[in-house]
């Protein structure tokens, strides 16, 4: 929904009647991933894909019975080898869709209040959890915001602490309750990166970053590398100062990635104090295997555990041999892309 956000607030702004569809689970080679949304208003008129092609006019014909008399109605189907081929796969699969007339229309309060506040989240880049509830007829949906607080109907425990799972997980998914069907919709806010040490592979490290959407954060106390780095694409943010003077600004969750590049034993420990005792997704530091052993004795000795530790990749990024810095930020970024792909 997120990549139609401004297609549905201009239809809703201009009061248009249409009908949301979301695809909910997959199996095998499914032409768009769990998450994709196509929308559909009363003139027929759409915007976005649930499937590539292969099963958009079914959906179509079944909108207008959703706009007319509103709820939600969910469908299935299968998608053949040959349609597969025509776009793009190797072989088929199947897919789950949930249909809906879009939520802003709805008379209940609730429903409308959802609504306004999503339309907030994804104005304002600020994360939360969509949940759906599938039924065929009058669906409900409940908005979850990674500190527990909600919008919408209250959530039982166990559907929050689902909802908030999803949200660490970085992934669209279904959940079950009893015999009640959510569907969770991530809606995360931009992936941050942050790089401890300004140097030549930071510099080609933030222009990989910036490729791949991250908010980019270099920190460093030396002003000779802050001041002197030549950066092709320049971080979103840079610091002269110690991480510990200024990572309690930041987010330090399942969407923030921290690389540390500084080689200052001095520099690198003060980020990790603070780093390995946070939720953040991903750390990795620069070194080889004998400066990782004589950081790994450092920490042990200022308190952190075995499994405190586990969490540092080095020597860092994914192993392609890598010697020029350029073919190092490559390294790293994979490895990071792969740590963000983990739960899909």
């Amino acid at each position: 929904m997120k990549e139609l956000f401004s297609n549905i607030d201009n239809w809703a702004n201009k009061n248009k009647a249409f009908a949301i569809a979301t695809v909910t689970k997959t199996w095998g080679s499914s032409p768009r991933p769990v998450g994709s949304t196509m929308i559909i208003s009363e003139e027929m008129e759409m915007a976005g894909s649930v499937s590539g092609g292969c099963v958009e006019g079914a959906v179509l014909k079944a909108a207008n019975e959703v706009i007319a008399n509103g709820g939600g109605k969910k469908l299935a189907f299968g998608v053949t080898d040959e349609e597969a081929w025509q776009v793009g796969l190797s072989c088929g699969g199947s897919i789950q869709v949930y249909l809906e007339r879009f939520m802003g229309t709805d008379e209940r309060a609730a429903e409308k209040e959802v609504w306004k506040t999503l339309k907030e989240c994804l104005s304002n880049n600020q994360p939360c959890v969509l949940l759906t509830r599938l039924v065929d007829g009058m669906n409900d949906h409940i908005l979850v915001k990674p500190d527990g607080s909600y919008v919408g109907t209250a959530p039982s425990a166990e559907l929050s602490a689902l909802a908030l799972q999803a949200y660490k997980e970085r992934k669209n998914q279904v959940f079950e309750i009893g015999d009640q069907q959510y569907f969770a919709q991530v809606f995360a806010r931009k992936s941050q990166m942050l790089v401890i040490g300004a140097a030549h592979i930071t510099a080609d490290l933030v222009q990989l970053a910036k490729m791949y959407d991250f908010e980019t954060i270099v920190i460093d106390p030396r002003g000779v590398f802050t001041n002197k780095t030549q950066f092709n694409s320049p971080p979103d943010q840079l610091f002269e100062k110690y991480p510990q003077e200024v990572l309690d600004e930041f987010t330090l969750d399942a969407y923030t990635y921290a690389v540390i590049l500084s080689h200052d034993p001095k520099i690198d420990d003060n980020a990790l104090h603070v780093l390995l005792r946070s939720d953040v997704a991903y750390i990795g530091a620069l070194g080889s295997r004998k400066t990782q052993a004589k950081r790994v004795t450092r920490l042990t000795e200022a308190g952190f555990t075995e499994e405190e530790l586990s969490r540092i990749h080095a020597p860092i990024g994914v192993d392609i041999k890598a010697k020029k810095p350029r073919e190092i930020a490559l390294s790293i970024m994979g490895e990071i892309i792969r740590v963000q792909n983990e739960f899909l």
